[in-house]
């Protein structure tokens, strides 16, 4: 019995050492508080976007240093606009990966609004907006169906969706009928979203601006705000570095595309998704309970929060952005097929927001991951191409990369754990 009778407080272990927020030890620190919290963090197996970074840094020079012509601006513009389909449906893999679950429909998913829109549009003459809304919400009615059965009849998610890859499937090959093909004319909307490019260079540098400005105000904002509850709170240095590094980036994409044609569409709208949806995970009080249910559903559920809305919600954000992607990937071929949807779509949509940084395990990704894991999945085969390797040798690369982000994942968290973070 310790000293002092059955109710003395426990000594603690010397070892134990509470947690400091990061940002007192910038406020403190500056800079080099900075780069201490900075190398705490790394070692402590919270990596964030550091190997994704890494890794498309390498691609890169290797594939540039191969040939030059992978880094012109040509085929980096090329490139912008060939992920915006894969990425735009990895961003609704996001959410779902969030709740450490998973979503093997999202390829046929996007087939199907494909063709929803390509038989309405094109074959039955229907306004080609009002074509456009009822293919995206024929994806959302989709992710309420599969989060009805998942939810509230406690189906697997992996068997829910895997019922769906075939089913929905199957209902696209029905949508397409005989002729199997539908091709778009080039001046639809969805061909118009894909094709359409900005060559005024005020666009891409005002765009640049924009974002700056935006990411300056709400870093500002939110100072302001922890400042006035009298909580931790980024130094003005921090926000500055932060800002400048972001405006660096910003700045030189817009040079870069400015250098062949200028600014695509697809890739601004991919960009103002990514932004809005960060938002809505980051800053409200949904996306808290999405990263709390991921983290922990027991703790979710006693806290209140509904478990069952959340995750049909979940799985309508995902399939309605798999029928946006599917559109987009449609006015790249300008045709919706028997094929849309198929071949390796599913794997790299998955791949992409996990090679991002999203965990495969729930409660840790953000939507900037389908961002990332775009841009590696789209530069391997670019660069392969360009080399003109075989489709064979892209996969077997391709696995290997999503093999390397899930052995990353895995050991980070388990060096969390090991740290009492996880």
């Amino acid at each position: 019995m310790p000293k002092g009778g059955v109710n003395a407080p426990v000594p603690v272990a010397a070892s134990a050492t509470p947690a400091v927020d990061p940002r007192l030890i910038v406020r403190q620190e500056g800079v080099k508080g900075y780069l201490i919290e900075f190398r705490r963090r790394l070692s402590s197996g919270e990596l964030g976007s550091v190997p994704v970074v890494l890794a498309l840094i390498v691609i890169w020079a290797v594939f540039g240093s191969l040939d030059s012509s992978f880094l012109s601006a040509q085929n980096l513009s090329n490139l912008s606009q060939q992920i915006v389909g894969t990425g735009m449906i990895a961003i609704g893999v996001v959410f779902v990966l969030l709740l450490g679950e998973i979503d093997l429909s999202v390829g046929s998913v996007s087939g199907l609004c494909a063709a929803i829109f390509a038989v309405l549009n094109v074959t039955h003459g229907v306004n080609e907006w009002v074509a456009l809304l009822v293919a995206i919400a024929g994806g959302a009615l989709v992710g309420l169906i599969q989060g009805v059965f998942f939810a509230k009849v406690g189906v697997p998610a992996f068997v829910v969706t895997l019922a769906g890859n075939l089913g929905w499937n199957g209902a696209m090959l029905q949508i397409l009928g005989s002729s199997g093909t539908v091709n778009l004319p080039g001046n639809d909307i969805v061909s118009r979203l894909y094709s359409t490019i900005y060559g005024q260079q005020a666009a891409a540098y005002g765009v640049a601006l924009i974002g700056v400005a935006l990411f300056l105000l709400s870093s500002l904002v939110g100072a302001r705000r922890r400042r006035a509850a009298g909580v931790p709170y980024r130094p003005p240095t921090d926000l500055v570095l932060r800002t400048v590094a972001l405006a660096i980036i910003a700045f030189l994409a817009a040079y870069t595309l400015n250098q062949y044609k200028g600014l695509p569409l697809a890739l601004l709208i991919f960009l103002i998704f990514i932004v809005i949806l960060d938002f809505v995970l980051r800053r409200t009080a949904y996306g808290r309970q999405v990263f709390a249910l991921g983290g922990n559903i027991e703790g979710a559920r006693r806290a209140g929060i509904n478990v069952s809305w959340i995750r049909i919600s979940v799985f309508v954000i995902c399939s309605t952005m798999a029928g946006i992607g599917g559109l987009f990937l449609a006015g790249q071929i300008q045709s919706a097929s028997q094929t849309s949807g198929g071949g390796n779509l599913l794997m790299n949509a998955i791949a992409a927001a996990v090679i991002g940084g999203t965990s495969l395990f729930g409660g840790r990704g953000t939507t900037w991951s389908a961002l990332l894991g775009a841009l590696v999945i789209g530069s391997i085969q670019s660069g392969m191409n360009i080399e003109g390797l075989s489709n064979a040798i892209q996969f077997m690369i391709t696995g290997a990369v999503l093999l390397a982000a899930v052995v990353v994942d895995s050991l980070a968290r388990r060096t969390q754990k090991a740290a009492g973070r996880a």
